[in-house]
């Protein structure tokens, strides 16, 4: 009877373990999306700073001459 027990006991333990797999699982899944769409979102961003950031340089080494 104990014996029994037992394994009622490990397959609940694996259950509830594989639930919280799938639960990380999809919570990495959707992070990497949302990180993905954030990257995306950004990227005008970033390429309109660095274009800022050139003029800036070109401009001052212009005025240093």
């Amino acid at each position: 009877m104990l014996l029994i027990v037992w394994i009622v006991v490990a397959v609940l333990a694996l259950g509830v373990l594989g639930v919280l797999a799938y639960g990380l699982l999809g919570a990495a899944g959707r992070l990497r999306r949302e990180l993905s769409g954030l990257e995306q979102d950004v990227q005008p961003l970033l390429v309109e700073a660095q274009a800022t950031a050139a003029r800036a340089a070109a401009q001052r080494a212009t005025t240093d001459d």
